[in-house]
């Protein structure tokens, strides 16, 4: 693979599998419009020009802001590399305050945003930004420069692409990931190219994708998981369909049946409640067999060897039921992609069992991410593992369980951050990922818990939230939840049920409402969560056992600053906002 920089991989794709499509989007919500590999390069260096005619500097800074994955992304991100240009992709879920202390944090040159949506979000913010020089916009916006009014074609400006890019070496600084952070001011994580084309490569050995195949992307490009492994596909020749937002998804699942997508847990869990829901439509015969398919799927260990019997159940209910899932989502699904967050190993089982091998990963943007990955070879599979360690990455457990990483993907430190920057790293520069794990008896990677979420009750043990957490929303009723009992005698838990199929159980159970606020606080509905605490608590030891919770009508979201932009708790705001609701559990003991 003859490429060392982020820019070459494009042009790795152009000399080995050109293609007629390498990206694709419906401009008009109606019709795909594609781009071939040579028109991408060709836009990209006409745009490259275009910046250099502005002024642009190596090591000048452009942020991108996008509502939606689409080749403009790709342009802006391909021609800001290939000129020495470092580009800050910023998702499009924070806060006005958030933009304010990354363009001027950054020092933002220009700013390329998708739609009007975005402009509007972020146009009281820009006056307080001396730094940026120039706004452009992907859609046409009344009084907004659109992104092709500033192409260029001029053989002097060409060259001068040639020059730079002869100049850019794979150490150098490529962009700055500002991470979301569960706590305090976002930090900058500088990566370079060798460290997102290390990660390619070796992702490369893992998936095994082949060339022309498609894939379907929709996680946002703002985050490094989604873009590393758009990288991935582009080095692949693999022909990359952006999808127009979540809500299409299964249309363009139907119209593109692509070979691959990646996703978040939550998303899964979604889609598995969804089948769950058309399952229980159905009625006498076709009823009990999909449950037996889905309860067979989930209890079969995948990887091991199976009786003959177990083969023959397992074909039976592939040809009768998950032959249906299947057909759901395109009909040619190779593998899912998943990251980002920890996912319900019963999931795992249940979707790979159906042949819709789930690859789970785990990594961290100081990463560029990954770490390790399930590998795609069935017999190597284990559920609720996040896979193997990948060829170039090192990692090694501290005393406290905490996983240290040592690779060519980790991140150069934090911008503008020295302090933060050598905190991250240990005396022997082992980056110190935050996340404790062990290695299983097969050498497979198991994360446990974030170091720093942790909590100690006043008994002195610790407990890890995250896995009780993750495994109570395995309840269809039970949307978030966060545990307490930081310096408490018990644990105890804020959760907020899922509204949509809570409304269904309490139709079915003839309880009325007018409102969540009237849900929540029926003795009715309680009960039933306080039997499903019950059942899960068996699952749990002594201590990590729920004691108490409350059912909240509120909603944590992106937008109220309760979940980080990856979907994360923000623990310590949700503790400062219900700390008065908090205090009254514990009061009450």
């Amino acid at each position: 693979m003859s490429y060392s920089r982020i820019f070459d991989i494009i042009e790795h794709q152009l000399a080995t599998y050109p293609l007629e499509k390498s990206l694709s989007r419906r401009e008009d919500r109606k019709t795909w419009t594609s781009y071939s590999t040579q028109q991408f390069i060709d836009t990209a260096n006409q745009l490259s020009q275009g910046l250099l005619q502005l002024g642009l500097q190596k090591g000048d800074k452009i942020a991108i802001i996008s509502t939606s994955n689409r080749p403009e992304w790709h342009f802006v991100d391909l021609a800001c590399l290939q000129i020495g240009g470092i580009d800050v992709p910023i998702y499009p879920t924070i806060s006005s305050n958030e933009y304010e202390y990354i363009f001027n944090h950054a020092e933002i040159k220009y700013i390329f945003v998708s739609d009007k949506l975005i402009y509007r979000k972020i146009a009281s913010t820009l006056e307080k930004v001396p730094s940026i020089k120039g706004l452009f916009s992907f859609d046409e916006i009344e009084n907004v420069q659109h992104w092709k009014s500033i192409l260029v074609q001029n053989e002097q400006f060409a060259y001068q692409i040639h020059q730079l890019k002869d100049s850019i070496q794979p150490e150098d600084l490529a962009t700055i990931i500002y991470t979301s952070g569960t706590t305090g001011l976002p930090k900058g994580v500088m990566l370079s190219h060798k460290n997102i084309v290390s990660n390619v490569k070796d992702c490369l050995q893992l998936i095994p994708i082949q060339p022309r195949e498609v894939v379907l992307s929709f996680l946002p490009l703002s985050h490094v998981f989604e873009r590393t492994i758009n990288y991935v596909y582009f080095a692949g020749g693999i022909s990359v369909y952006f999808a127009d937002g979540l809500e299409t998804i299964s249309e363009h699942l139907q119209d593109i049946k692509p070979n691959y997508f990646t996703t978040v847990p939550r998303l899964l869990e979604r889609v598995f409640e969804k089948i769950i829901k058309k399952g229980k439509l159905l009625h006498g015969f076709k009823k009990q067999l999909f449950f037996w398919a889905v309860n067979f799927a989930e209890k079969t260990a995948v990887g091991k060897q199976l009786s003959f019997s177990e083969q023959a159940k397992l074909a039976l209910a592939n040809r009768l039921v998950f032959s249906k899932w299947r057909a759901a989502l395109g009909g040619r699904i190779k593998a899912i992609i998943c990251g980002s967050a920890p996912l319900q190993p019963k999931l795992a089982s249940v979707f790979t069992n159906a042949g819709i091998p789930i690859l789970e990963g785990y990594g961290l943007t100081e990463c560029s991410p990954v770490v390790s990955v399930v590998p795609f070879n069935e017999q190597e599979f284990r559920a609720g593992c996040v896979g193997k360690i990948l060829p170039s990455v090192q990692v090694k457990m501290a005393n406290d369980g905490e996983i240290l990483v040592k690779a060519p993907n980790v991140m150069l430190g934090y911008y503008k951050d020295i302090e933060a920057t050598k905190k991250a790293f240990n005396e022997d520069g082992w980056l110190l990922t935050g996340d404790i794990g062990k290695f299983t008896t097969e050498n497979y990677l198991k994360i446990t818990d974030r170091k720093k979420e942790l909590f100690k009750t006043s008994g002195g043990k610790y407990v890890a939230p995250a896995p009780i957490e993750n495994k109570l929303k395995e309840s269809f009723l039970i949307e978030q939840v966060a545990l307490q009992g930081d310096g408490e005698k018990f644990v105890s838990a804020l959760i907020i049920p899922n509204f949509d199929n809570l409304r269904d159980w309490c139709k079915t159970n003839n309880i009325s409402y007018l409102s969540n606020e009237d849900i929540v606080q029926n003795l009715q509905v309680n009960q039933h969560y306080k039997e499903i605490i019950t059942k899960f608590n068996a699952n749990f030891g002594k201590v990590e056992q729920i004691k108490h919770f409350i059912l909240l009508a509120d909603e944590w979201n992106v937008e109220n600053e309760l979940l980080t932009a990856t979907m994360k708790l923000r623990r310590k705001k949700i503790k400062e906002k219900y700390k008065d609701l908090i205090q009254s559990i514990y009061n009450k003991i």
